[in-house]
């Protein structure tokens, strides 16, 4: 260990490259612990499709009012992210239902779900990708 300390030392580009290595590597393993820090599960589109159909998931889109009408999942409620902690009671009577939330991209969707599972809703699944995968699966929109 000394030997390492004193190699780092003798050359402050050393230093440097050892430091790039170390963020380097974090960044190769951040998704990795991205996805184990989360507390609920992420869906594909098919796999969307099969919880609405066989188990009677509900879905719920936390997108604006324009995107929501611009197109979404049939029988989806839009329920604004920014809304979600104020309009929380509307959804109690789905806490026995699977969920999947959707939103554009997938990224407000991950945040939603976990203020869902912090409320006691016990399946909570975020669509993957968002409504853009969901398109790019060929899925049909609702406007």
């Amino acid at each position: 260990m000394a030997q390492f300390i004193a190699f780092l030392q003798k050359n402050p580009y050393h230093l440097m490259l050892f430091g790039a290595a170390v963020v380097t590597g974090m960044m190769l393993i951040w998704p990795l612990f991205g996805r184990a820090l989360r507390t609920g599960k992420d869906v594909s589109a098919l796999e969307a499709v099969q919880l609405i159909n066989r188990r009677d998931a509900v879905v719920i889109d936390v997108r604006g009012a324009a995107e929501y009408a611009a197109g979404h999942i049939t029988n989806a409620r839009n329920v604004p992210e920014e809304q979600l902690n104020d309009r929380i009671k509307e959804l109690e009577r789905f806490k026995s239902r699977p969920i999947v939330v959707s939103c554009g991209t997938g990224s407000r969707s991950v945040r939603a779900g976990v203020l869902l599972q912090k409320q006691g809703f016990g399946e909570v699944f975020t669509l993957r990708g968002g409504i853009a995968a969901w398109q790019q699966a060929s899925m049909p929109l609702e406007k």
